[in-house]
C-alpha cells in the first residue's frame, strides 16, 4: 500500500527538522502515543494505541532514520507489533523544502505492509485510517509550531 502527502507548516526548515526529531514533540503529535524514546540519533522506540476499523491494539514500535541529509530529507523505516492483531511495517521518504514567509513544505512518500488481522481488514480501510492519522499528526504539528498547542510540563 502506498500513501503520500504534503503539508505546509509555519516554521523554517531548521526548526521543523529539530521538531521532527524531538521525542516530546512527536509524542504530542502522534495520535495514541503513550511514550516515545530516542535511543540514538537514528533510532526511536514507542508505544502507540491505534484503532483501525474494528481492530484496536497497542503497538510496540521501532523506527530507524536513514539517508539523512539534515535539515532537508531522510528516510523513516520501521514497524509496529500489535500482538494478536498483527504487524505493520513501512518506509517513508520525507523531504523538507523552505517556502516563502518562513514556512516549510513537508512531503512524504510511504509504503506500508500489514499482516494478521490488520491485513484482513482490507487495504481501503487501512490506507484511509493511515491517511487520517497522518493528517492528525500534521495538523497538531503545525499547531505546535505556531504556538497554538504546547507540550505539557
Amino acid at each position: 500500500m502506498q500513501i503520500n502527502g504534503e503539508h505546509n507548516v509555519p516554521a523554517d526548515v531548521e526548526t521543523v527538522w529539530k521538531a521532527l526529531n524531538d521525542p516530546e514533540v512527536l509524542k504530542l503529535c502522534i495520535t495514541g502515543c503513550e511514550f516515545i524514546e530516542k535511543i540514538t540519533d537514528t533510532e526511536f522506540t514507542a508505544k502507540v494505541t491505534s484503532k483501525i476499523g474494528p481492530v484496536k491494539a497497542k503497538f510496540d514500535v521501532e523506527i530507524l532514520l536513514s539517508n539523512l541529509e539534515p535539515p532537508h530529507k531522510y528516510t523513516l523505516s520501521g514497524g509496529g507489533k500489535g500482538g494478536v492483531v498483527g504487524f505493520a511495517k513501512g518506509q517513508a521518504d520525507v523531504q523538507l523544502l523552505a517556502i516563502e514567509d518562513n514556512h516549510t513544505n513537508i512531503s512524504y512518500e510511504a509504503g506500508i505492509q500489514a499482516s494478521g488481522k490488520l491485513a484482513q481488514i482490507g487495504s481501503r480501510l487501512f490506507v484511509g485510517t493511515t491517511r487520517k492519522l497522518a493528517a492528525e499528526f500534521f495538523d497538531t504539528f503545525a499547531r505546535y509550531l505556531s504556538g497554538e498547542v504546547q507540550i505539557d510540563a
